[in-house]
């Protein structure tokens, strides 16, 4: 008995939407032909499949001013810093976190970022990459500007630790890279 009632309702539904159709119908639309170009006038030239009309960039490429798909995106620099001038693990008992230290990227001489060590000695330092194109270069490092007596007054209380830079991964996410580096081995400088 189901089975014939959901038939009948199934056939009812379709009559009725027929019926609904047929009482809605609009006059077709008409399109008047193109006109043919009278003889001597020759007609607009058809550019060829897969090149772009004039002023329009190649399909791909992104227009003057935008930077390409997978070229902007975010530089993450996160690393941990030792209260230590040779920061080597020697296997038994790793040298002490560096807490509360001022991390600056720097290119060229210019501090581009800083970030601060929380107490384990770790950072993050999140940069847009349009604002720094050099950073994969070696002109730009890592320097821990608190000098190193503010965790051991026994260590240096002039000079720095710095750290050339690394990269570890890229991951593209549509239309950003997310570039990670990390610190190679923080050295300690002297004053100079």
């Amino acid at each position: 008995m189901a089975m014939k009632s959901i038939f009948l309702i199934t056939v009812l539904v379709l009559v009725l939407v027929a019926t609904q159709a047929e009482a809605q119908i609009l006059p077709p639309i008409r399109i008047p032909p193109l006109p043919i170009p009278p003889i001597g006038i020759p007609p607009l030239p058809i550019p060829p499949v897969g090149v772009p009309p004039v002023g329009v960039p190649p399909l791909g490429v992104p227009p003057a001013g935008v930077p390409p798909i997978g070229v902007g995106g975010l530089l993450n620099i996160s690393g941990i810093v030792s209260c230590s001038v040779n920061a080597s693990v020697n296997g038994t008992t790793p040298p002490p976190p560096f807490p509360n230290a001022t991390v600056e990227l720097s290119c060229d001489g210019t501090v581009l970022a800083s970030a601060t060590t929380n107490q384990s000695g770790a950072f993050t330092i999140s940069v847009n990459a349009l604002q720094i194109p050099t950073i994969l270069t070696s002109s730009c490092k890592l320097v821990v500007a608190t000098p190193l007596s503010t965790c051991n007054a026994t260590l240096p209380s002039t000079g720095s630790l710095q750290a050339p830079l690394q990269i570890v991964r890229n991951v593209v996410n549509g239309v950003l890279t997310v570039t990670a580096l990390i610190p190679q081995l923080f050295v300690f400088l002297g004053a100079s």
